[in-house]
């Protein structure tokens, strides 16, 4: 036996490990530098020269970058017509308008070209408050069937446009997002002479090549009492049906831009464009608007005047940081890491002790 300096007796062999009692397992891990956190690690110190710096260099970098990038919004031209409402300015009742299958729904607008277009000129439909981003509308489609013929029975997902009346037959494409399609068409035309419109290639290489099937064909598609939008050619397959692979890859915010085709050759200044519309797509049952987009690109994409804006506004207030901090450096300098400045060492006066 031996005693404790508490007083307490215990087991020589409890204490050495013999007598078949095994000894308490330590749970500290092995020595390392990394656990007993020893590595070599950098700890700058933020001095008032080091901040100043940052801060200049930063606005100094921002600025000319964000002016950049306004120069190259600037030499985008666009032209956006919304015709939604000038289409049906005759029609008090504008759903009934557009729901009747018998009304001529023709609309001639004209478009001047404030600059000179170059090609290519891309051609988009802008919808404003239309809610692509909603969570049973996203859901309202089936990749599966998309992407092979086997599944075209795959419908579980595509509900309240799953199957075919009274048949029961499945619907390729199905879901609300195909059957929502946009059906408004185009045809554009300088003094009489029609102006072509290229479709092809108006989607992702991504998506035709492994989202929509070569090998699947819309089936059942829009053929019950209630239309919601375009008709998709049953003797084409899904992976060349870009207009519909376009739409199908849903807008994040309920004001978005699809592409519609692409006009290859130069729009001169002052051109007037003749534009004969099918005002087919019904946006008045939930207020919505309509708009044609006619954009050139630059090397930033279309026209954003917010990337630069945003790298001026960020240089600027760098730059008046700095000049800040510059002004309280000179003025009213004082020690570095002196401690007599912390809240605890201070007066009531204010001033440190």
């Amino acid at each position: 036996m031996e005693i404790s300096t508490n007083g307490a007796t215990t087991s020589s062999a409890a204490v050495g490990g013999g007598g078949g009692l095994e000894a308490k397992k330590s749970k500290k891990p092995k020595y390392s530098r990394f656990t007993q956190q020893e590595l070599p690690a950098c700890k700058p110190i933020v001095t008032p020269g080091l901040v100043i710096t940052t801060f200049t260099i930063i606005g100094i970098i921002f600025i000319p970058m964000g002016l950049v990038s306004l120069s190259a919004s600037e030499h985008v031209v666009e032209i956006v017509d919304r015709y939604d409402e000038v289409c049906t300015s005759n029609f008090h009742n504008k759903v009934a308008y557009i729901q009747s299958v018998s009304t001529n729904k023709s609309c001639t607008r004209t478009l001047i070209v404030p600059k000179l277009m170059k090609s290519p000129v891309f051609i988009y439909y802008q919808l404003d408050s239309f809610y692509q981003n909603h969570r049973r509308y996203v859901k309202s489609r089936s990749d599966k069937q998309l992407r092979n013929k086997a599944a075209e029975n795959e419908t579980t997902t595509c509900d309240p446009v799953a199957r075919s009346q009274p048949d029961r037959a499945p619907i390729v494409p199905c879901g609300l997002i195909a059957w929502t399609l946009f059906n408004d068409t185009y045809g554009f035309s300088v003094k009489d002479k029609k102006i072509e419109v290229n479709k092809k290639n108006i989607a992702w290489d991504s998506d035709k090549g492994h989202k929509f099937g070569s090998n699947v064909y819309p089936k059942n598609f829009q053929t019950g009492g209630l239309i919601g939008g375009a008709k998709l050619d049953p003797s084409i397959p899904l992976s060349e049906q870009e207009d519909l692979i376009v739409w199908m890859r849903t807008a994040a915010l309920p004001n978005f831009r699809k592409l519609y085709g692409r006009i290859e050759e130069d729009l001169q200044p002052n051109e007037e464009i003749t534009v004969v519309i099918q005002n087919n797509y019904n946006t008045y049952s939930f207020g919505g608007r309509k708009e044609l987009v006619l954009s050139t690109t630059s090397w930033i994409g279309g026209k954003n005047d917010f990337l630069g804006i945003a790298y001026i506004t960020v240089g600027g207030l760098c730059l008046f940081f700095a000049v800040t901090f510059i002004l309280l450096y000179v003025i009213k300098p004082r020690p570095l890491g002196d401690p007599s400045y912390l809240s605890w060492n201070k007066s009531p006066s204010g001033h440190p002790n």
